[in-house]
């Protein structure tokens, strides 16, 4: 049987090549303290055995979401290929070090937003975080930018992933890898579309 890892990286190089704009991208759902459900896009960065990851600020509302209910959906839609991949799955931190080497890889004007941005947050204007940006772009005009206390990233290891392909008439194909827990195998099922 195949992993489902392997077929979603041949699915996702496979998009790389025919779509015009970010396809690492994909939809995050979490729940808010309420039940209801958030969801918004945010880009890939890796994915492997252990999950999917993505980075964000930890004090916006998908951190804290994530942070006290960590579970999530994640959906890639890829639409010149007409297919979309769908994964639920279970949430923690990446580790300190990890964060750290991709922050470091981020365009300096990328790295002085994450200081910057109080993301999700009320704000007066638009001046204000203009004002934040040049702060910072000023205390690390001269130095390397560190990686915020409050910025980090996800990872979101898999229980189940389906892929999803379009075929004529509506009769779809619906592929499922299924787990307990994480230390179980995958198991398959076929899906009526």
């Amino acid at each position: 049987m195949e992993e489902p890892l392997d077929l979603f990286h041949a699915w996702l190089d496979e998009a790389g090549r025919s779509e015009p704009n970010d396809p690492n991208a994909m939809a995050v759902a979490s729940v808010d303290a309420n039940g209801l459900p958030n969801v918004r896009m945010v880009l890939l960065k890796h994915a492997d055995a252990h999950g999917f990851v993505f980075y964000t600020n930890l004090e916006s509302a998908k951190g804290g979401e994530l942070q006290a209910q960590p579970r999530a959906a994640l959906c890639f839609h890829w639409r010149t290929l007409r297919r979309q991949v769908r994964v639920r799955g279970l949430v923690s931190l990446v580790s300190a070090a990890e964060a750290d080497a991709y922050f470091a890889t981020r365009p300096k004007d990328s790295q002085i937003g994450a200081w910057a941005s109080a993301q999700s947050r009320t704000m007066e204007g638009r001046f204000v975080f203009e004002r934040e940006i040049a702060r910072y772009a000023a205390k690390f005009a001269l130095s390397q930018v560190p990686r915020p206390p409050h910025w980090s990233g996800f990872r979101v290891a898999p229980l189940e992933i389906e892929f999803w392909r379009d075929r004529p008439f509506r009769l779809h194909d619906r592929l499922v890898y299924r787990r307990d827990t994480l230390a179980d195998a995958w198991r398959t099922e076929r899906l009526f579309p």
